[in-house]
């Protein structure tokens, strides 16, 4: 006779909706607590601009058994690593929009652990994403591992003209998305899956259990093109299923995505920054050893880096920047930090540094999307979601305080996103949990992510 304990079901759908994005671990957790979701090997559909896969550089991993301090540690872009070294997490599907290539599309298997020479949390992997943060250690040298799946899969918007389904054609794409009041997306009415997105795993069936053909579906998607709805289905079929509960968790800069720190520096000083914190990994075929010094070059570098910036804090003078700058590599501060001046006479430079953190192999994405292409996005993901079980938990980050998505924009998209997962799940247990947050963004910082 088994002894698991059944598993709990929601009477309606909970979605719980945040500003910042780590804000939804908490809620996570309640759902671990509550057993509706399981505590270990739990599958994420990650919906989002960024991975939001680092780790906290220098927090001790054992942190992840203490919940009230794991909460107080975590930020927007490493969130999910500390779940997966807990226990929890055991395979991610990262979805990203086109204008999003961090890491390298497709499958990626690594380990999550504990590096026994500094007993912080360290990845097996060797895509530049976690190279360029210093996060890379060998197998032999992790304690007490976790294995991670990672599928990258690009989704693409429906093309222009494509019938959305609810049977109409998508706005015109002559229009543009311009600033504009809060309004309430019509909620699109639910259509069945399309006969050759059925065929790609006989244990799916669409959420409203219809077998009709989406308008303009067969002809517009092709499964075997890269970001199609077909082929994003066919990438995740494995992930997810019936039996198996799951979190779907989206980021509203999945439609359309800022790079904050970009209004806030000229293009030279931008450009400055990319110098100081480029990042040149090792080859494809690159040896251990050379892994390792790729990894021991790039935290020494880091760390100058930081340690300058935090030198800059205290004195900014002509004596602590040449000093600095005669540093290899660290010429430019000085050309840097005159025109930070010439523009502010106190530069936060705690914030430069936190920009510069964002520009190494890969500078952070910046698409501000048109109208148009964000109702093709929200149908694509329509498509992709009718096509997979039922999610157990919804999380939902707006990330617009900080500018990741256009403030501009962030209500009609979550007011879309939101009539997308009722039409196709019924009524939701909707959470609003960023509501009690302060609506003024001038107080508000970017954060790196």
């Amino acid at each position: 006779m088994s002894c698991v304990p059944l598993k709990r079901l929601y009477s309606e759908l909970p979605v719980w909706i945040v500003e910042d994005h780590h804000d939804v671990v908490c809620h996570i957790y309640r759902a671990i607590a509550s057993r509706h979701l399981p505590l270990k090997n739990i599958k994420m559909v990650h919906l989002d601009s960024h991975p939001d896969l680092l780790i906290p550089v220098n927090m001790c991993a054992d942190t992840v058994f203490d919940k009230d301090k794991l909460f107080s540690e975590l930020s927007i872009e490493n969130w999910i690593m500390p779940m997966v070294y807990a226990g929890h997490v055991s395979c991610v599907a990262w979805l990203h929009p086109y204008w999003a290539q961090q890491i390298r599309e497709g499958e990626h298997r690594m380990s999550v652990g504990r590096d026994s020479s500094t007993t912080t949390i360290r990845v097996t992997s060797v895509d530049h994403y976690f190279l360029s943060d210093g996060l890379y250690v060998c197998e032999e040298q992790l304690e007490n591992s976790k294995p991670l799946r990672l599928n990258v899969v690009k989704v693409n918007p429906v093309r222009p003209g494509h019938r959305s389904v609810t049977g109409k054609p998508d706005v015109d794409s002559k229009r543009r998305f311009v600033k504009r009041q809060k309004t309430d997306a019509d909620t699109p009415e639910e259509a069945g899956c399309s006969e050759s997105l059925l065929t790609c795993t006989d244990t799916l069936q669409p959420a409203g259990g219809s077998t009709e053909t989406a308008l303009g579906a067969e002809e517009e998607d092709d499964d075997d093109e890269e970001g199609s709805t077909g082929y994003v289905v066919k990438s995740i079929s494995t992930i997810v299923s019936e039996t198996e509960p799951y979190i779907l968790d989206i980021d509203l800069d999945f439609f359309s995505c800022k790079n904050p720190f970009k209004e806030l520096y000229t293009q030279e000083e931008y450009d400055i920054l990319k110098m100081l914190f480029s990042f040149r990994g090792p080859g494809p075929d690159a040896s251990q050893e050379e892994l390792e010094e790729c990894v021991d070059h790039r935290v020494h570098q880091l760390e100058d880096l930081e340690a300058a910036f935090a030198d800059l804090l205290e004195d900014d003078g002509e004596e602590t920047v040449t000093r600095w700058a005669s540093n290899p590599g660290m010429a430019s501060l000085a050309q840097l930090v005159s025109s930070l001046k010439s523009r502010n006479i106190s530069p936060d430079y705690e914030m430069v540094h936190q920009a510069g953190l964002t520009c190494d192999s890969v500078e952070l994405p910046h698409h501000v999307s048109s109208e148009d292409e964000i109702q093709r996005l929200v149908s694509a993901v329509q498509l992709i979601l009718k096509d997979l079980p039922k999610p157990t938990l919804v999380t939902m980050s707006r990330s617009s305080l900080d500018e990741y998505c256009p403030l501009e924009q962030v209500d009609s998209v979550q007011s879309r996103v939101l009539a997308v997962l009722e039409s196709l799940y019924g009524p939701l247990d909707l959470h609003k949990d960023y509501e009690h947050s302060s609506t003024e963004t001038q107080a508000c910082q970017p954060q790196a992510s």
